[in-house]
């Protein structure tokens, strides 16, 4: 049976194809997928709030919370919002995010009401529930001219009855109340009432003989209100006390804003990695980059299919995925480079290539995949999101950047197209040998020369300069009673505004109104010309928040942002930030062992332990806030800081397991100055591919988020640093000075074997 011959041009049509088939792809369906996307509280205005549940009587237990969560939802209907997010968290907290909402008092009134209607008589006896209402059957309506609540009675015999026995009493008032408490009398509002004053009840009507139709409850309600009330009754009682807890709101012209710098800020990162890469690989560049384009199309299609809401942190997430992706290509492409610098041909050198840095990139992401579970699993609201944006990313740089593109690069090679083409890789022909010539691989890297081991010692220096400096000026802040560490409320607790306005503000005329309105404020920070930020060391009530925001709403025409957040809520995060860090050590240290071996996981941990300490000192010594954004990134630094260590770990070992003999000090320090040398490009060019968006994003981004992308751009720098000196100087001198026990030999018996009978030699 002959065999079939291969046929280049096959390959070289199927990589037309897919080509043609990826843009055909993205340009029929970008615009649905643009279209269905759901923009977060912080990209469109709204607001977060987490509410604790507890029962309206000590002696009553909690409802099941998934019954208190379609009772919030059916409020929230009420208000006409799309996509609302109602989440549960734990055995009493609630937690709704409404993004869009134009009357956000309103909102919160309809939300934490408990709505519970009750008809009583004047001598406060009950009469009945809502439950002779007719489900759904509370309407405005107008009487008069005047606005009043229609009322359509289900049980018209009952109500009938329960008339009628009012219209006999002495003082025959049939008392409609919203929330009745006990302790409270008809007798005593009815005294306000005659005095001018509001009252707890909302209708007390005259009762002289039998009803059976339908009833409507007056008073002096706006239209609004009548509105807003027959809502509520159509909404149904919530039979619990909700205790807000945490609240987070967003002017929608400040989210309008931040969502506009953002997206051009992505946009502007994402253009400059495509045109790095080109630049750098030159073919496998722009494969880079087609690849790029479908892996941002795809990581929106999928995160907008699983209903995922858009955020800053997410987008930044997105932004941060997109060079984390793209390193998955460089380590390949480096890989092939190497391949084609021992003088062997295209084919051969990208299929070895492509093999050769299959593990290091599974190894690589899925170590960021651990971060992102842990952060799924124990974290909650920002934290959460930004940990789901991270998975999504993951799984689409293994489809995409590693299947994918390896597929559309094979193909090309295989057609034959490349096979005199060497240089379309990047690589120079001069440094590659001629095999006709008898020539032998000579080019080993540009830093062969260079002995990391010695200069290793320059950075770790340097890191221990910045921690002792930190740990001088925190010990000395405490002293001063500034704090330690400058800790946003999201840890301390207390209230924070953005105050934003059309026309250049100043920290000077905020501050004035605030002291008109006699709020002490502990910190004052200038944003841009327009924004400036208002820190208040304690939880402000709603009516306390509602007098600042019209102080503002009338001197600048744009209500303010508030953010506030209870001391039960800070001391939770603190425990929680500790535990997401822990967690996520715990199971990278785990992996790595099970991958490699228990001193390459004890160097990587020293490794991220000197990134989150280096983060937390730059912090402390420039007093910048810490809030809950800084542990998304913390986690971000763990996952890519142990990317970097791993890609380097994969090569000492492999030299490890390929040098015969016994090892001593000085081969393991050329070991690891070699893999060091092969890995040195990489990883520099793998750190500007993804600090290019995030100094995209600090210069052009949004303001809200110029924290978590300082904090992005220092931890990406100090995971760069102790990956390629931190991580493998430890393990050198873990392998230099660990001395493990020769294992011991087992002695084997050696058997006595039968003698072999041969018939006629021997027997």
């Amino acid at each position: 049976m002959s065999k079939k011959k291969p046929n280049p041009q096959k390959h070289f049509v199927i990589f037309i194809a897919s080509v043609l088939a990826i843009f055909l792809l993205i340009g029929a369906f970008a615009k649905n997928v643009a279209s269905s996307i759901s923009l977060g509280l912080d990209l469109q205005g709204g607001f977060e709030i987490v509410y604790e549940v507890e029962p309206l009587n000590e002696t009553e237990e909690v409802l099941d919370m998934s019954v208190v969560a379609q009772s919030v939802s059916k409020r929230v209907n009420v208000l006409g919002v799309s996509e609302p997010q109602i989440l549960i968290e734990g055995e009493d907290r609630i937690r709704v995010q409404l993004a869009g909402v134009s009357d956000i008092d309103q909102a919160r009134r309809i939300i934490s009401s408990t709505a519970n209607l009750t008809f009583r008589d004047a001598y406060d006896n009950l009469l009945s529930d809502a439950s002779i209402i007719r489900e759904g059957g509370a309407s405005l309506a107008f009487e008069n001219g005047i606005p009043v609540v229609s009322l359509k009675i289900a049980e018209p015999e009952k109500f009938g009855d329960m008339t009628e026995s009012v219209a006999k009493m002495p003082n025959s008032i049939m008392v409609i109340w919203l929330d009745y408490e006990e302790g409270d009398s008809y007798a005593e509002e009815a005294m306000k009432a005659q005095q001018g004053l509001e009252t707890k009840y909302i209708s007390a009507a005259g009762v002289s003989q039998r009803i059976e139709g339908d009833c409507v409850i007056k008073g002096s309600f706006s239209e609004a209100e009548a509105r807003e009330l027959a809502d509520l009754i159509n909404s149904g009682s919530l039979p619990v006390k909700m205790t807000e807890i945490y609240s987070n709101v967003v002017s929608a012209d400040f989210g309008e804003d931040a969502f506009a710098l953002t997206a051009r800020a992505g946009v502007i990162g994402v253009l400059i990695i495509a045109l790095y890469m080109i630049v750098m690989y030159r073919l496998p560049g722009v494969i880079s980059t087609i690849m790029l384009a479908l892996y941002i199309f795809a990581v929106f299609a999928i995160y907008s299919a699983m209903g995922g809401i858009f955020t800053l942190p997410g987008i930044a997430a997105l932004v941060l995925g997109v060079g984390m992706t793209v390193d998955a290509n460089i380590i390949t492409y480096e890989r092939i480079k190497e391949q084609l610098y021992q003088g062997y041909p295209v084919q051969k050198s990208v299929l070895e290539g492509q093999n050769d840095s299959f593990w290091t990139i599974f190894d690589a992401q899925f170590t960021t995949l651990i971060a992102a579970l842990i952060m799924f699993i124990f974290g909650t609201g920002t934290v959460k999101g930004f940990a789901t944006m991270l998975m999504v990313t993951v799984f689409c740089t293994f489809i995409f950047n590693v299947w994918v593109s390896r597929f559309l690069l094979k193909q090309l090679v295989l057609s034959g197209k490349l096979d005199n083409r060497k240089t379309w890789f990047g690589v120079q022909l001069k440094n590659i040998p001629d095999f006709n010539k008898n020539q032998e691989a000579f080019y080993e890297g540009p830093f062969k020369k260079l002995d990391f081991i010695k200069h290793s010692r320059i950075a770790i220096v340097t890191s221990l300069a910045i921690l002792v400096l930190s740990i001088g000026l925190m010990a000395f802040n405490g002293f001063s009673d500034k704090g330690a560490l400058n800790l946003g409320i999201d840890f301390s607790s207390g209230t924070k505004i953005t105050v934003t306005a059309d026309e250049p503000i100043t920290v000077n005329e905020v501050e004035s109104e605030f002291e008109m309105l006699g709020v002490d404020v502990s910190r004052y920070q200038q944003s841009g010309d327009s924004v400036v930020y208002v820190t208040i060391n304690k939880a402000l009530t709603q009516e306390e928040l509602s007098e600042v925001k019209e102080v503002f709403i009338r001197k600048y025409g744009i209500e303010p942002n508030d953010n506030v957040v209870t001391p039960v809520v800070g001391r939770e995060l603190v425990k929680s930030a500790f535990t997401l860090s822990i967690l996520a050590w715990l199971a990278m240290l785990a992996y790595v062992t099970v991958r490699f071996k228990w001193d390459y996981a004890i160097s990587c941990i020293v490794a991220l332990l000197h990134d989150v300490l280096i983060v937390i000192a730059v912090f402390a010594i420039f007093r910048m806030e810490v809030n809950i954004e800084l542990i998304s990134v913390i986690l971000a630094i763990i996952g890519y800081s142990i990317n970097n260590s791993i890609v380097v770990f994969d090569r000492i070992r492999s030299s490890v397991k390929a040098t015969e003999g016994n090892l001593d000090a000085n081969t393991y320090r050329q070991i690891v100055n070699d893999s060091l040398n092969k890995t040195f490009t990489r990883s520099v060019y793998s750190s500007i591919t993804t600090l290019i968006p995030v100094i995209c994003l600090l210069i052009l981004g949004s303001s809200a988020i110029i924290t978590f992308n300082f904090a992005m751009f220092v931890g990406l720098i100090a995971g760069t640093v102790s990956s390629m000196f931190v991580a493998p100087t430890v393990w050198y001198w873990l392998r230099t000075q660990y001395k493990p026990k020769p294992k011991k030999v087992k002695k084997v018996k050696k058997e006595e074997l039968d003698e072999l009978e041969i018939e006629g030699i021997n027997y």
